[in-house]
């Protein structure tokens, strides 16, 4: 199996300034490809740093890639660094990246000067992929000091991510590659380390190319993502669905997608399929539930509106929940989320509604601590309530509540389809 490591170069990433989210697309791109990623690095803009690095990540790995430090100003010093390293006799001016350069200026409007230019200037050891999208010009050095194959990408993002299927086209010219094959199982409502032991004997007894992934996210719940490296293709698939299957006997109704994808997508192809529609009556997630349905392109079919009742005098007037009701049992409670799911439902007349009403935080009591919600669920066959509590900062409280929210909702229609 091929090796590579990606390095992002500089300052502005180790001080937090910028997000590296170069890495990740790149890791994305070469798994899929049957490239294993060995290491991610994070340098500075030093030239002893980038060299050295660079130096002993080529030892080590069939391929490296770096983003930054390219661009026109003095802080970009990667160029001069892979001059040295590759042992370039001096650069010269490529003339598909000089063109590039003009044109990309002309159309913005601005003047074209000698440091612009320069962009188009490159070590006479450099292969170059011409950048579609920017001044500075993707690099490829081969065999350097005997080792594996360095690719040179601009930092800025959507620069990097554009010179990705080129940079791909050219490893599979060059390189003897073997096969990867990911496959995801999606995962709500159990906690990671209940999942981790509640499969254990199974992941033990794994065949030795395959390897299982948990991949947590607050709004997704669980992702198990299961490879398998090497060897036939089709008797990888043939592996896969084997051990797929089994898994899925294991987690039963925990799990709620086969592949990527997301709770209010999964819910948005049950309803379509059925031919049903919901609503929400929200509180203390703030419009996240209908934030969540309508990000699905689509939900048109089959979310019809919320209510954000964040007053009291909005659950009363507007959802209809008894004020009798509030007095008695208090806002968070279950008989509050079931009068809020019902008149959501009434009020908008679809099939289906879910709500909630509970603390984000800060503050809390004996009875409801900071972290609780209820969430209720009408249905055509009755109403349903149920209880959470979370212990997280009130922004990522708020996206658990919103996606137990789903899960609860999506057990309902499932349980009654």
């Amino acid at each position: 199996m091929k090796l590579a490591a990606i390095v992002t170069i500089g300052d502005e990433i180790l001080i937090g300034q910028v997000l590296d989210t170069n890495s990740r697309n790149l890791a994305i791109a070469l798994e899929e490809m049957g490239i294993h990623v060995n290491r991610m690095l994070s340098i500075g803009d030093r030239a002893d740093e980038i060299a050295n690095t660079l130096s002993r990540e080529l030892a080590c790995n069939d391929i490296v890639i770096t983003t930054g430090g390219l661009g026109p100003t003095k802080d970009d010093i990667t160029k001069g660094v892979l001059a040295r390293l590759t042992g370039s006799k001096g650069l010269v001016r490529h003339p598909g990246q000089l063109e590039k350069v003009h044109s990309i200026l002309k159309n913005r409007g601005l003047d074209i000067l000698p440091i612009n230019l320069a962009q188009a200037d490159v070590p006479d050891t450099a292969e170059v992929l011409v950048n579609r999208l920017g001044t500075a010009p993707i690099m490829i050095f081969r065999n350097v000091k005997g080792g594996g194959t360095l690719y040179a990408l601009p930092g800025v993002p959507h620069e990097a991510v554009g010179a990705i299927p080129d940079v791909l086209e050219d490893i599979r010219k060059h390189q003897q590659l073997s096969s990867i094959l990911h496959r995801n199982l999606m995962v709500y409502g159990i906690a990671e380390s209940a999942l981790s032991e509640l499969i254990a004997p199974w992941e033990d007894a794994l065949p030795e190319q395959m390897h299982l992934a948990y991949l947590p996210n607050p709004l997704t719940g669980i992702r198990l993502r299961l490879s398998c490296y090497g060897g036939d293709s089709n008797l990888q698939k043939q592996l896969m669905e084997a051990e797929m299957g089994k898994l899925k006997v294991l987690l039963r109704d925990w799990v709620y997608a086969d592949g990527d994808s997301t709770l209010e997508s999964e819910l948005g192809r049950i309803l379509k399929e059925h031919g049903l529609t919901v609503s929400a009556a929200e509180s203390c997630t703030g419009g996240e539930i209908a934030h969540l349905f309508t990000s699905v392109p689509g939900s048109s079919a089959y979310f019809l509106g919320s209510v954000t009742s964040y007053a009291i005098s909005v659950k009363e007037k507007v959802l209809g929940v008894p004020a009798q009701i509030i007095e008695k049992y208090g806002v968070v409670s279950s008989e509050v989320a079931a009068a809020m799911a019902e008149g959501v439902r009434k009020l908008t007349g679809s099939d289906y509604s879910v709500s909630t009403t509970g603390l984000a935080g800060p503050g809390g009591d004996e009875f409801n601590p900071e972290g609780t919600v209820w969430v209720g669920v009408a249905t055509p066959k009755g109403t349903k309530t149920i209880k959470y509590c979370y212990k997280n900062d009130r922004l990522r409280n708020i996206e658990r509540f919103a996606a137990s929210a789903l899960n609860f909702l999506r057990l309902q229609i499932v349980s009654e389809i």
